[in-house]
């Protein structure tokens, strides 16, 4: 019986099942086979078949040969339930002929807090604001552009600025001899410097980044003017101090003592001071009615004494120069002794208005560039609002002067009564800032602004 048994047939290396079922149909029903170790037959996966030697497909790995039994090819579904199938079940699979799509499966990329389900309570999104009405910057001019935007009415005060600053060249050429002279020559340079920043200024006002306020810019390039005006007023405190120098420098070597450089001092002629004397006044006069000189420094700076006379006058600039060249006119009349008295008396009186003059405008101009207010009359305006019988209290009152035309005032106070009564109460705050410390509507005074902020006090 032992040689009856069927001999085992080595393992082989198992195929994956064919698209199409073989037909099992014409496999040998016969258990045994002597041939069944040929190695021309396949007859590992099913004993029981046989293969044909002719056919010529049977070596061929897309066989299904592997079956065990021909009812395990016929049902391919019951392969898991009775284990008769091969340990691997492929199946065919088409490949898509569309383009990959790319995954983001193992790619980290962040968390996003407002994507999370527990952020969603406790970070929202900022509500939308609208966009700023003041641009971020403005062109700003170039000289090509700046001459080209001149008009012939400035073309024709900018040439008369040059005049008046030969008209200082003159009047310093024809200085020798007379201390005053020379002192009106650096007052008339002072002038026509000043002429020829108006006109600057004018001409600047014709683009709009020059009031227009921007980002960059707060309150445009105005702030500019005022600086220029503080190298101005810096220059004319130095020629001031000067002029105080020669002046000393003159006495010492009239009492007696020997300079280190002779310096020869004649008595100027009569004719040339009379026609310097009146080209100062002259050219002082066009410049102050033509050109407004100094007109938005006299505002900012008031002296009580002159602030009544008339509006050329009321200028300390012109009101020095004026002065100075009437009493020029007084030299050539008096006696040589007299003269020379009078003249270094006439230099030192100028000089020092001068320095007086530049400090006060030194102090003036660099408060302002500090965006502070050193105007008068602060004090009497804090005590009147708080005499209103609605005002408990002020806590914060601030006062700054942004440039020539404009000043701000921002007040905090603790008040109480009716909407009424509180309405009334900052249009007459406003009111009095204005006309107290503006001048009153159609003086040309500067402009202010005022913001209040109020807080209501239980009565």
């Amino acid at each position: 019986m032992a040689s009856n048994l069927p001999i085992p047939i080595p393992p082989r290396t198992p195929t994956p099942p064919p698209d199409d079922s073989p037909n099992t149909s014409n496999q040998s029903p016969h258990l045994h086979d002597k041939d069944s170790l040929s190695p021309l037959r396949d007859t590992f996966p099913n004993p029981r078949g046989s293969l044909d030697p002719s056919d010529a497909n049977r070596l061929s790995p897309t066989r299904a040969g592997f079956n065990l039994s021909p009812a395990n090819a016929l049902q391919p579904t019951d392969q898991s339930d009775n284990g008769s199938a091969g340990p691997f079940n492929f199946k065919t699979t088409t490949m898509a002929k569309g383009p990959v799509v790319k995954s983001n499966v193992g790619q980290r990329r962040g968390h996003k807090y407002k994507h999370s389900s527990i952020s969603h309570q406790i970070f929202l999104e900022p509500p939308p604001r609208a966009p700023l009405a003041l641009p971020n910057s403005l062109p700003i001019p170039t000289f090509k552009e700046y001459r080209s935007s001149m008009s012939k009415d400035q073309t024709t005060r900018f040439w008369w600025s040059v005049c008046h600053m030969s008209v200082a060249a003159y009047t310093l050429w024809s200085a020798h001899g007379s201390l005053a002279m020379t002192a009106l020559s650096h007052l008339i340079l002072f002038d026509s410097i000043g002429a020829l920043l108006c006109v600057a200024v004018d001409i600047l006002g014709n683009f709009e980044v020059w009031k227009r306020s921007s980002v960059r810019h707060p309150f445009g390039l105005e702030r500019a003017e005022v600086l220029a005006g503080f190298a101005m007023c810096v220059l004319l405190l130095f020629m001031g101090m000067d002029l105080i120098s020669h002046s000393l420098q003159h006495f010492l070597e009239s009492s007696g003592h020997e300079p280190h450089h002779t310096h020869v001092h004649e008595r100027v002629s009569l004719g040339r001071v009379d026609f310097t004397a009146l080209l100062a006044i002259s050219s002082t006069l066009i410049s102050a009615i033509g050109l407004k000189n100094h007109g938005r420094i006299g505002k900012a700076m008031r002296f009580g004494y002159i602030e009544s006379l008339p509006s050329v006058l009321s200028n300390p600039s012109h009101f020095l120069t004026l002065s100075c060249s009437t009493l020029l006119l007084l030299l050539p009349l008096v006696s040589i002794k007299l003269y020379n008295w009078l003249d270094v008396l006439l230099s030192s009186t100028i000089s020092i208005s001068m320095c007086v003059i530049g400090v006060r405008l030194v102090k003036t101009l660099g408060s302002m560039l500090l965006m502070s207010y050193s105007g008068p009359g602060v004090s009497e305006v804090i005590r009147d609002i708080e005499a209103d019988p609605c005002v408990y209290g002020v806590d914060d009152a601030r006062f700054w002067q942004v440039h020539y035309g404009l000043c701000m005032a921002n007040l905090k106070l603790r008040v109480s009564g009716t909407e009424e009564n509180l309405v009334r109460l900052r249009e007459r705050i406003a009111s009095l800032i204005k006309n107290r410390l503006g001048g009153g509507y159609g003086s040309g005074g500067q402009k202010w602004e005022v913001s209040l902020q109020f807080t209501a006090e239980k009565a």
